[in-house]
């Protein structure tokens, strides 16, 4: 038992993701390039210099007079989109190649006709989160079958065991990275709103300029509060989206694991 519990350690380490960390240093370096040079760009302003006003419906130049909130903004939408793509992926693969619901059905068919080969058989062909539950329990209980000491209870005890320590190493694989798109929910709408509020002191400070008003100040603070609050609100509404679609579709794979482990529990105890 002690070598089958090493085994899950490794092969749960093997599903184990890409790490948020180094996601979101590329996607800040990507953001500054995009602002710098895209958003920058001399085309975009009066007379090429990216210190007047952005020609007129130019949206390029209008969102780099946003500031220097923007980049950081635009590092958590890019996140965001990157580690979705991730995720997506990630959860795919933890569904198996086929039909989910199609797999839960034939194994119960398996299990009903107590033909354990057949379910192994099953697993190693879907792959997958669910199905590396469904193996490790099996193991188990092939093992503890064979245990003449043991009574129905304890088998069923040890199964029921195993059942838990599968999934729950199956869970960090798909949630990773989640509570990063959480955080990002909230952490986008504030920076937004940090932005909107470094936008509009720059407004009144130039409204309140000695001599007259800074036309170009004042449009320029105007800008960057209400580019920051777009940004923000976009980024946060992206977030809030990514997190419960992933979510909702992890409560789907651990709803499976729970219906066929129930299932399979319920099974060999009418056996056995």
């Amino acid at each position: 038992m002690k070598k089958t519990e090493n085994q899950k350690g490794k092969n749960a380490k093997k599903r184990i993701g890409v790490s948020a960390f180094p996601i979101i240093i590329l996607c800040f370096l990507l953001a500054l390039i995009v602002y710098e040079f895209v958003y920058g760009n001399p085309e975009n302003f009066m007379n090429g210099d990216p210190n007047n006003h952005p020609l007129p419906g130019n949206l390029l130049g209008t969102i780099y007079k946003g500031g220097v909130i923007v980049p950081v903004i635009q590092t958590l939408l890019f996140t965001v989109l990157v580690l979705s793509i991730e995720r997506f992926i990630a959860i795919t693969k933890s569904k198996g190649k086929k039909n989910l619901q199609q797999f839960v059905t034939k194994v119960k068919n398996a299990l009903d006709a107590n033909n354990v080969d057949e379910a192994n058989s099953l697993c190693d062909a879907q792959k997958g989160s669910v199905a590396n539950v469904v193996k490790s329990s099996l193991r188990t209980y092939v093992e503890v079958t064979a245990n003449p000491q043991l009574t129905k209870e304890e088998r069923q005890l040890a199964l029921r065991k195993d059942l838990e320590e599968a999934t729950m190493l199956e869970l960090p694989s798909m949630e990773q990275n989640l509570p990063v798109i959480a955080t990002i929910t909230t952490l986008g709408t504030l920076m937004g709103l940090l932005g909107t509020v470094i936008g509009m002191i720059r407004s009144f400070a130039a409204l309140a300029g000695a001599g007259g008003t800074d036309s170009i100040a004042l449009s320029t603070g105007i800008s960057e509060a209400l580019v920051n609050t777009a940004f923000g609100i976009a980024t946060g509404a992206c977030a809030v989206i990514s997190y419960n679609f992933f979510t909702t579709k992890i409560d789907g794979i651990t709803h499976s694991i729970d219906e066929i482990g129930a299932y399979l529990v319920q099974t060999f105890s009418g056996n056995k």
